[in-house]
């Protein structure tokens, strides 16, 4: 009998570390998405308040450079697999101002209103969706392997849509694009979950927070971005 009871005092005090641990590592990733979020917006506001910046940046072909530079370093330069955790942190930080760079544009497009009411509108929505793959039972692999297929639809359709300007496929894009990215912050919230060990060293768990928050951040940009499309007042 008194085993029985040291057994499950011992079974419960584990389950009791791990918890703690869990949350501890999810707030990691939070955090580290959030300061990508606060670096591309101060960025963004910084290079679209200099005339300068702008012109130098994404006043001719250069724009182009900008605009699929984030990309190329997510596919060439950001391989958890092969960096250390200081490494990616470097990337990603790279990534998020970079990002802001390019998305300095969007002030001298949309009113400063507009930009605010999508961003509180995106922030609401990642941190439902976040919380539901967070908390749910439900397996959502079908549903992320669905939206990474749908991301690299919308990726093609977005370089496309580069040339062609479309507005019809822009609106197309952008609907599809909110849909995909839910899905992808619902997924890969469950995914981080399920991947945390309590035995994890630290050097592996930074290295899975980073990768983390980029994916969130990622998803979290594209929201706000399709969002705006739609809520967003021109100047």
């Amino acid at each position: 009998m008194s085993d029985d009871r040291f057994m499950s005092q011992s079974s419960s005090s584990r389950s009791v570390s791990v918890d703690a641990g869990l949350k501890a590592h999810m707030q990691r990733i939070y955090n580290r998405m959030t300061l990508g979020v606060l670096v591309t917006a101060v960025v963004s506001y910084l290079v679209a308040a200099s005339p300068a910046l702008m012109q130098l940046f994404l006043g001719g072909p250069q724009a182009y450079v900008v605009m699929l530079a984030p990309l190329a370093i997510i596919f060439f330069g950001f391989n958890p697999a092969k960096m250390s955790a200081n490494a990616m942190r470097v990337s990603f930080l790279a990534i998020s101002v970079i990002y802001g760079i390019s998305f300095a544009a969007i002030f001298h497009v949309f009113t400063g209103e507009s930009i605010a009411k999508a961003f509180f509108v995106a922030a609401g929505m990642f941190a439902g969706i976040s919380i539901f793959g967070y908390t749910t039972k439900k397996n959502l692999d079908g549903l992320g392997s669905f939206a990474v297929m749908g991301m690299w639809g919308l990726i093609i359709l977005g370089l496309v849509n580069i040339f062609v300007e479309s507005s019809l496929m822009g609106n197309v894009i952008s609907a599809a694009g909110i849909i995909v990215f839910a899905g992808l912050t619902a997924w890969e919230t469950q995914n981080m979950k399920e991947m945390y060990s309590s035995r994890m060293d630290s050097e592996i768990a930074s290295r899975m927070s980073w990768m983390g928050a980029l994916n969130l951040y990622i998803s979290f940009i594209a929201m706000f971005q399709h969002i705006l499309h739609f809520m967003g007042n021109r100047e």
